[in-house]
C-alpha cells in the first residue's frame, strides 16, 4: 500500500520560503533526504509528484499547484477511497504553533486553515493524518506572539522566513522527516506518540 504525503502551500516563485508554505518545504526536504524521483508534474491533478520507496515502502509527495483553498482538488487524484485517506499525511504551517514546534494528530478540525478544510471537504472525510508545523514568533517563556486580525496575518503568513529562523526550520524538517519515515515503516500510530512527546 502507498502512503501519501502532502505538502500544502501557495505554487510560484513569489512564494517560496514563506511562511504560509512550511508543509511545502518539508515534503520537499523529505523528499530530497530520501533521493526520491525528481518531481514531475501530474496535469489531471495538477501537482508536482515524486514518487520512490522508502525502507521499501511505496511512497508518493504531492504538492498540490492550486492554491491553497483549492488543496482538495490535487489530493482528491491521489486519495478515491475512505480507506486511502487514513495513509494520508498533510503537512501544513500553523499560526497557532510557535517556530520551531511541530505537531501529528489524526481526525481533526481545520484550526481555520483554507488547506485543511479544502482537503476535508472533497475527500468528505477527516480521517486523514496531519503534521502541524509551527511558524509563529514566540516570547522567551514561550508564549505565542500571532498576529492579529486578517491583514495583519495574511501579511505575516506570506513573507519570507528570515535568515534566523530558516536555522530552526531545518531543526523541524529534520524531526518530521523521521516521523515520516516510522509513520511510513511502522505504523503512523507509534510515530505521533514518538514526535509529539520529542522521543
Amino acid at each position: 500500500m502507498t502512503w501519501i504525503l502532502v505538502g500544502l502551500g501557495n505554487p510560484g516563485n513569489e512564494y517560496e520560503n514563506t511562511r504560509h508554505n512550511a508543509g511545502r518545504m518539508a515534503v520537499m526536504d523529505f523528499a530530497r533526504v530520501h533521493k526520491l524521483s525528481e518531481w514531475k508534474h501530474d496535469k489531471f491533478a495538477n501537482a508536482l509528484v515524486a514518487k520512490g520507496l522508502v525502507e521499501g515502502k511505496a511512497v508518493v509527495c504531492v504538492l498540490p499547484e492550486t492554491f491553497m483553498n483549492k488543496s482538495g482538488n490535487a489530493v482528491a487524484h491521489f486519495v478515491k477511497t475512505l480507506k486511502a485517506a487514513e495513509r494520508c499525511i498533510v503537512l501544513y504551517d500553523d499560526l497557532d504553533m510557535a517556530l520551531g514546534s511541530a505537531k501529528m494528530s489524526f481526525n481533526r478540525g481545520s484550526g481555520g486553515h483554507k488547506g485543511i478544510e479544502s482537503i476535508a471537504r472533497v475527500l468528505k472525510t477527516k480521517a486523514f493524518w496531519r503534521m502541524r508545523i509551527g511558524i509563529s514568533p514566540a516570547t522567551a517563556s514561550g508564549k505565542i506572539r500571532k498576529p492579529k486580525g486578517e491583514e495583519e496575518v495574511m501579511e505575516f503568513i506570506l513573507k519570507q522566513f528570515k535568515p534566523s529562523e530558516i536555522a530552526a526550520l531545518k531543526l523541524i524538517f529534520k524531526r518530521t522527516t523521521k516521523a515520516l519515515v516510522e509513520v511510513v515503516s511502522d505504523s503512523p500510530m507509534n510515530a505521533m506518540n514518538h514526535f509529539n512527546t520529542g522521543a
